[in-house]
This record gives C-alpha cells, sequence and structure tokens, in this order.
C-alpha cells in the first residue's frame, strides 16, 4: 500500500475556464434572473407602456369625448404650428433651468456648511420644513405673498419702497421667475438631504489627508467633496429634470397657467387640451411629446454622466 509524504501533495482538479462552465449552469442561472425580473417588467409594461401605446394611438384621432375619426399626424402638425404650445415649451424650459441651478445648488452649498457646525442641526431644520408641506399649502402661502394686494406688496410699501411694488402672477415672464422661486424654496430640503447622506460617505481619512496637504476653504470643497459627492449629484440632478418637465401642481394653483396661457408648461397643456377643452386628441398629443422629452433629456443626462465614468 502507497503511502504519501509530506512533500508530496493530492492532485487538486483544476476550475473549470471561463466559457466552458456546463451550459445547464448557465440556463439555470439565466431562469433565476428572469425569474426575479419578470414582475417588475410586467409591472412597467401593465403601468407604463401599454398606457403610452394606447395614448399615441389617441393622439392619431380628432376625438371630443362623443365622437372620433382617424387624421393621422395632423395634431401633430397643428400642435407644433400652435404659438401657445412654443410658450408652453418655452416655460418648460425655463422651470428645467431654473430648478437644476437653484434648489440643486443651494441645497449641495447648505448641506456642506451645516454638516460640521453646532448650529447646523437648526439651519437644516429650517430648510427641511417646506418640504414637508404639500403642493396646495405651498401653493396657498405663495398666492398670500405674491398677490396684488399681498404682504409683499404690502411690506415693500411699508418700508417706503412702494415703486417696486408689482404684480407678481400677472405678467409673464415675472410670473414664472417667482413660481420658480417658490418651487425652490420647498425643494431645496430634498436636494439638501441627499446630499448630507453623500456627504457620510466621504472618508473622513480622505479630508483628514486633504487638510494635510493644504486644501481648505473652496479648493477642499472643489477638488475632493464635490468630486466624492458626484454619485449623489447624479441622482439629485436626474430626479429635478424629470420633476421640472412634468411641473403642474403650483402652476395650476398660483396662475391656472394664465393671464391666459402665459404661464402654461408642458403638463399643463396637456390638462388644458384635454379635460377643460375636451380634445382628446389635441391633449394625447401633448402627452406623447411630454413624455419623449421626458425620456430624450433622462438617456441624454444618463448617458453623458455614463461616458464620464
Amino acid at each position: 500500500m502507497a503511502v504519501l509524504t509530506t512533500t508530496e501533495k493530492l492532485p487538486v482538479a483544476a476550475p473549470p475556464a471561463a466559457g466552458t462552465r456546463p451550459r445547464r449552469f448557465q440556463w439555470r442561472r439565466a431562469m433565476w434572473v428572469g425569474g426575479f425580473l419578470l414582475p417588475a417588467v410586467v409591472l412597467i409594461a401593465v403601468l407604463l407602456v401599454v398606457p403610452f401605446l394606447v395614448t399615441a394611438y389617441r393622439s392619431l384621432f380628432d376625438d371630443n369625448g362623443v365622437s372620433s375619426h382617424f387624421i393621422g399626424l395632423a395634431n401633430y402638425v397643428a400642435l407644433f404650428t400652435d404659438p401657445d404650445f412654443g410658450r408652453s415649451l418655452l416655460n418648460t424650459v425655463f422651470w428645467v433651468v431654473g430648478t437644476l441651478v437653484l434648489p440643486v445648488l443651494l441645497g449641495l452649498l447648505i448641506a456642506v456648511l451645516t454638516n460640521s457646525v453646532r448650529w447646523g442641526s437648526v439651519a437644516r431644520t429650517a430648510v427641511v420644513i417646506p418640504y414637508a408641506l404639500s403642493g396646495s399649502a405651498t401653493a396657498l402661502l405663495w398666492t398670500f405673498l405674491l398677490q396684488s394686494d399681498g404682504a409683499i406688496n404690502q411690506t415693500l410699501a411699508s418700508v417706503g419702497l412702494g415703486g417696486l411694488q408689482q404684480e407678481w402672477l400677472l405678467h409673464w415672464p415675472l410670473n414664472t421667475v417667482v413660481m420658480i422661486l417658490a418651487t425652490t424654496w420647498q425643494a431645496t430640503g430634498a436636494s439638501m438631504i441627499l446630499f448630507l447622506v453623500g456627504l457620510q460617505t466621504i472618508p473622513s481619512e480622505t479630508l483628514e489627508a486633504a487638510k494635510l496637504d493644504g486644501a481648505q476653504g473652496v479648493r477642499l470643497f472643489w477638488s475632493i467633496i464635490v468630486p466624492q459627492l458626484r454619485p449623489m449629484t447624479i441622482v439629485v440632478v436626474g430626479m429635478s429634470i424629470v420633476n421640472s418637465l412634468k411641473t403642474f401642481d403650483i402652476v395650476w394653483l398660483l396662475t391656472r397657467g394664465g393671464p391666459g396661457t402665459a404661464s402654461e408648461t408642458l403638463a399643463l397643456t396637456m390638462y388644458r387640451e384635454t379635460f377643460t377643452l375636451s380634445r382628446y386628441g389635441y391633449g394625447a398629443a401633448v402627452s406623447v411629446v411630454l413624455t419623449v422629452v421626458v425620456l430624450a433629456a433622462s438617456w441624454l443626462y444618463l448617458r453623458r454622466q455614463a461616458t464620464q465614468r
């Protein structure tokens, strides 16, 4: 009987090379992955894809809710030659730019400035409280402030600055600008919370090493903190883009898109055409354009972020 010595090693089976795994294992793994993904895929198909396809189909009809007939792309031709739609599209662009610059930038600055100071919790609470309010409550508050005989105009008159009084909600683009400021007041808290979460993920060793190298103040912020917050910035900016493109509640409650249609966004134009004027086919065409804009903006932004990694 052969006896193995301590210097002799038992033969060890080599692991299978990549690409030579049994096909049965690969099929089983694919079935498990597909099984986990199937509920989400079905949910998205039922709640998003199918309604979009139905809406796109209805946009090809002249539909007033009682009768309808096929008109092809006539709704889209009318849409892109309608000056009110051009103004609505321009307002939507204003909202995207405004809610990207103001809430995201203010949320980042407040999060960084209050992250490591004693009074930070008080400041953060003051910023977060507006975010807890509903859109209706926010609109009611800003209506009290911005109407012609509201708190802002009365305050200006009481301190001798009556010449600065404005009809804040009655003139375009002033009404769009003040509504963006109102949204900034409410939305900055959400951005700040997300950036605070991102700040907690930055290793303290990284910040200490940067300080030992002489990085302080603005240089520490731009060279160390901002790059470390890049994953969270992608999330915050992406959410801001989508939310700004579908802005509806605060515009409807403050101006109802007026005066006339001057302050309408795409979401408000879709609502007016569909549920106020009963032009269901035309409203469906606006919905399709809005969906395409949201998807295109999201895809371009995420693609750009992916290529920069």
